[in-house]
């Protein structure tokens, strides 16, 4: 096969018109030309850190969405079906994967559960990481999520870093806004990146002190603007991804919008080039061809390098996406969950008062993590309740492993006026997690999910909406498109109740995040992510 275009060599930052000689999936040779050609081949882009379940689609049908924009490779960490499910939903991600001819390259995740202060479905221990990074396909340790506990020299955090230098591969990070002697500290136990930086500043230090960062633009955490100028000083040290992205963002765009934001910001094209294609390849050591000769025939070919449409993106040479549509069939998707508790009944989720003024978790939109005010609420028959005229509502966490007591708090700006919105994709060890006005609203939200196995839920009035996720409570089984048009109507739904968030699901699913400051809920109670302890509710 023969294919002619303007080339875009990203190593070594030269185009020329050529043709592309492919023979049994690599490219067998590269023929420079006279010729005049109107359109652009390149390499495929490479989300460098995404959690696929947060697509709340399985692989396969991530795959299917993403290559109409150009991306041919993910290094995806699975730690979310991995708190779930263990060692069985890291090889469920590994084995759908392998259903469709897109380049999915998996991390051990060493956070499971990714702290001690909350319930997760399952455990893995030294063994397992063990078992996963001896294989080739594992390609390096997930993001440490207990900073902490590398800081602090917990034994099972390094013996697990350990076992990623025993095998020669790389340690992802997690320090959200970790700085100073304490950021050393993490960098010298052999973490290599970090994608949770959202300050310039806090950005260039970790560049500095050797650290690759990873641009992180996803549904709820949007860091790109605010790091993007970094990429022209440390272009060898950046690299592009989403983190979470929801399905009706996909739909949408991927790596390939980035690129676009780049020009109007005057970005050098090769460098933002390098850091979507080149620089995730050399650093995680993946197979995805650079438009070498005996490279694997992984490209795109665009229409111009301004714009970056994507007109056709090829996998090992095979055609998986022209203009906008994927080519790649859809594949039945197995169920695999951990679901265990019974239904909620409304007076569960009263709060006696105990003191004047409280705790708030203040979310923030477009970011991960929280902020945390104090306030006095209102009482009714002794019970602290919502304050609807100041935006702050009840939050309320149910453990889905096991019949107990939910955990009730308050949060700010979520900007709803009536009902309720509840979720099990809820991070990091995806109990349920709601927000709403009342308590009923509250049950009947959670009850929903409970009801499906796992979901997005709303409820008002006498209205129920639910997209089920029955693939670990995670993701749903059916056809990538439907499922973001499903999803975008239980966004819009969510905000018709006066949200104001961007997305108020996927900013919901982070008020769980123990391991991500201010101030989060877990199962177990209201937690203070910079102590890295429960605290009492109301204020002492």
């Amino acid at each position: 096969m023969k294919i002619s275009a303007n080339i875009v060599d990203v190593l070594n930052s030269t185009i020329y018109p050529g043709t592309l000689h492919i023979q049994n999936n690599r490219i067998a040779d590269i023929a420079r030309s006279n010729e005049s050609y109107d359109t652009f081949i390149l390499p495929g882009f490479i989300d460098a850190h995404v959690h696929i379940e947060s697509s709340m689609l399985a692989p396969s049908e991530f795959a299917r969405l993403a290559v109409t924009h150009g991306t041919v490779a993910t290094v995806s960490d699975p730690h979310e079906i991995a708190n779930v499910l263990g060692m069985n939903g890291v090889r469920f991600m590994i084995e759908n994967g392998k259903s469709v001819p897109f380049k999915f390259y998996f991390g051990a995740p060493p956070c499971v559960p990714a702290t001690v202060f909350e319930t997760s479905g399952a455990a893995l221990e030294q063994s397992g990481i063990e078992a996963l990074l001896e294989n080739k396909e594992i390609k390096y340790l997930s993001e440490m999520m207990n900073f902490p506990g590398v800081i602090g020299r917990d034994p099972d955090v390094l013996a697990k870093i350990r076992i990623a230098k025993k095998y020669g591969k790389p340690v992802d990070g997690h320090a959200p806004g970790l700085r100073g002697e304490a950021l050393k500290q993490y960098i010298a136990a052999g973490i290599s990146t970090d994608h949770e930086t959202f300050q310039y500043d806090e950005g260039e230090e970790k560049l500095s002190l050797g650290m690759k960062l990873l641009l992180r633009e996803g549904s709820a955490a949007k860091n790109f603007d605010t790091l993007s100028h970094l990429i022209a000083k440390y272009p060898k040290q950046c690299m592009l991804c989403s983190d979470d992205k929801h399905p009706d963002d996909l739909v949408a765009g991927h790596i390939n919008e980035l690129l676009k934001r780049s020009v109007i910001m005057g970005i050098d094209k090769m460098i933002m080039l390098k850091c979507a294609c080149v620089n995730p390849v050399l650093h995680y050591g993946i197979d995805v061809g650079l438009l070498r000769v005996g490279d694997d025939a992984d490209f795109i070919e665009v229409d111009n390098l301004s714009s970056f449409n994507v007109l056709k993106t090829y996998i090992k040479g095979h055609i998986v996406a022209e203009n906008g549509k994927a080519l790649l069939p859809y594949a039945a998707v197995k169920h695999i969950n951990n679901f265990k508790t019974g239904m909620q009944t409304a007076g569960e989720f009263a709060l006696k008062a105990r003191g004047n003024r409280i705790r708030i978790i203040e979310a923030i939109n477009h970011q991960v993590i929280t902020g945390s005010v104090q306030a006095t609420l209102k009482q009714e028959n002794g019970y602290v309740v919502p304050d609807i005229e100041r935006d702050i509502l009840k939050i309320a966490v149910v453990n889905r492993y096991r019949n107990s007591p939910p955990s009730i708090g308050f949060v700010k700006n979520f900007g709803m006026k009536i009902g309720a919105i509840a979720s099990s994709v809820s991070h990091d060890s995806h109990n349920v997690v709601a927000v709403g006005v009342t308590d009923e609203d509250i049950c009947n939200a959670i009850n929903i999910v409970i009801e499906h196995k796992g979901g997005l839920a709303v409820s008002y009035d006498n209205v129920r909406e639910v997209l089920p996720l029955p693939v670990a409570g995670l993701m749903s089984d059916q056809d990538g498109f439907s499922v973001a048009r499903q999803y975008s109507r239980i966004d819009r739904i969510a905000k018709q109740l006066g949200s104001h968030l961007d997305a108020p699901f996927m900013t919901l699913s982070f008020m769980a995040l123990l391991v991500i400051p201010k101030l989060k809920l877990s199962d177990k109670g209201l937690f203070d992510g910079e102590r890295f302890k429960f605290i009492d509710i109301f204020e002492g």
